[in-house]
């Protein structure tokens, strides 16, 4: 058997490893080995990938000379190097803007595969490669290969590092708004249309740097559109977008594995964000096109008057003497790494008979999942942590909430305020319990900007503190309390 067909061989296997790990990783129990099914898959794909490049192909039997082996090892000794400092350092908080700063990588290697296509068939028409390809009649789906593919993965990497700097606080979350943004975007993507057009009958180098250019300008404007509280379902449809640049990437190498992973990251982060639109009451077209939920406008300085403070000791005779507690975290969960002593507070509440249930939203954090995700490795029990959907009703029967880290996924303005940023945007209802208690740092506004008159009800007091800190004082208490009845 030869080289090369025994790596198109080991794709087949790797393609179907790739697809037992999106399977698994579609449920708690079976993530972990999802996520190992596609750590093997992505090792036979490299080891592959590698034995045809230095065995070479038709067009070059030799292989690769010395020195194209030497980059090629360096490559992967210093991309090696980087995913294993960075899987290392990285806080769960940071995880957002790391993917979205991998999906720019994706990008940018769409957009120089493209560039590479380009330079060794339609820029040299003396090539033989490109002889064959005329012969056949397939040079003119090559050039739409070459100019969809670099579209696609610059308007990836801009967009995306956009996602990374605004997810890590480098760039401010609120939308950009220039004066005639949605013509701006309608613009780029018929210029885009007619310059294929062109590309495809007559290929040639200025085509190809102004769509480069106009495509790495549409996909930092697209982003930059789009409000901070809105950022979860950017993160997801950058995602697809990256998986869109692979596939076409994968055309133009005719590395069959390369499009079906990309038809696979491609086609599940695209449902993913239209589960998320449908979930936030979003229009999936607008996402696509760019700065949606940003209709209704700027938040005003509206005074909600004052609010009330409590300690945890409260908190915690509050939470003994309740017979439904219902928790729903945030990103300031994450941020204060709380998920611990909450699981610990939980436990302790359940051993006393008090039913302890989770709320999470389908945005909460600023990843799809991200609580889920915080939850579970804090070992708090996957029965108990519910959707929106399936908590949102038992609110009105609920004795106390917590609200740890928070805002814009609680925000009551989404459906009482039709000028708000957010408005339109389901959430959970949690100002319809009998007492809420929202553990922030301070007063300060949400991710997306918006000031949350839930703060400011007669059922709701604030815990000011670190969430951590707070959770850990209440759980004190509550052994105090327990030995005390003793």
């Amino acid at each position: 058997m030869s080289i090369e067909t025994a790596s198109y061989a080991a794709y087949v296997v790797a393609g179907l490893l790739f697809i037992l790990a999106l399977a698994g990783l579609s449920k708690h129990e079976t993530a972990r080995v999802g996520n190992q099914f596609g750590i093997l898959g992505m090792a036979i794909a490299l080891v592959s990938t590698i034995a045809l490049a230095v065995n070479g192909n038709h067009e070059d039997p030799s292989g690769l000379e010395p020195i194209g082996i030497g980059l090629l090892v360096a490559a992967v000794v210093v991309g090696a190097a980087v995913g294993l400092w960075r899987a290392k350092v990285v806080e769960m908080t940071g995880m957002p803007e790391l993917i979205a700063l991998l999906h720019s990588f994706v990008g940018l290697a769409a957009v120089l595969v493209g560039w590479n296509g380009y330079l060794h068939v339609e820029h040299d028409a003396g090539r033989d490669a490109a002889h064959e390809l005329d012969a056949a009649g397939l040079l003119g789906i090559h050039s739409a290969e070459v100019f969809i593919g670099v579209f696609i993965g610059a308007v990836t990497f801009t967009g995306s590092i956009v996602a990374f700097l605004k997810l890590s606080a480098r760039m401010k979350s609120a939308p950009m708004v220039l004066p005639g943004k949605n013509l701006l975007n309608v613009g780029a993507l018929v210029v885009f249309v007619a310059l294929t057009v062109w590309f495809v009958l007559e290929p040639s180098l200025w085509l190809l740097v102004g769509v480069t250019a106009i495509a790495l300008l549409l996909g930092w404007h697209l982003v930059a559109s789009i409000g901070g509280g809105d950022m979860p379902v950017v993160v997801s449809m950058l995602n697809s977008y990256s998986g869109w640049a692979a596939a076409a990437a994968g055309f133009l190498l005719n590395n069959p594995l390369l499009i079906i992973t990309g038809a696979l990251v491609g086609s599940s982060g695209a449902f993913l964000s239209y589960i998320m639109c449908k979930a936030m009451n979003r229009s999936f077209i607008s996402v696509i096109a760019g700065g949606f939920g940003i209709e209704a406008g700027p938040g005003d300085d509206k005074d909600y008057g004052e609010h009330r403070e409590i300690q945890a000791d409260d908190v915690a005779d509050l939470l003994a003497h309740a017979s439904s507690v219902v928790i729903t975290p945030g990103y300031g969960m994450a941020v204060a790494q709380a998920q611990y002593p909450v699981a610990e507070m939980t436990k302790k509440l359940r051993e006393k008979g008090v039913e302890v249930r989770f709320g999470i939203h389908p945005v909460a954090g600023r990843l799809p999942g991200h609580m889920n995700v915080l939850l579970a490795e804090a070992k708090v029990p996957y029965d108990i942590v519910l959707e929106m959907d399936e908590i949102n009703d038992d609110f009105p029967d609920t004795d106390v909430v917590l609200v740890i880290g928070a805002n814009d996924t609680v925000n009551p303005a989404a459906l009482e305020e039709p000028g708000s940023p957010i408005a339109g945007m389901p959430v959970l209802e949690v100002w319809n319990a009998k007492d809420v208690i929202v553990f922030k740092r301070s007063m300060a506004t949400g991710y997306a900007g918006v000031q949350n008159p839930l703060f400011f009800k007669d059922n709701t007091q604030m815990l000011f503190g670190d969430a951590r800190d707070k959770v850990n004082e209440i759980v004190a208490a509550l052994g105090a309390d327990e030995v005390a009845r003793r």
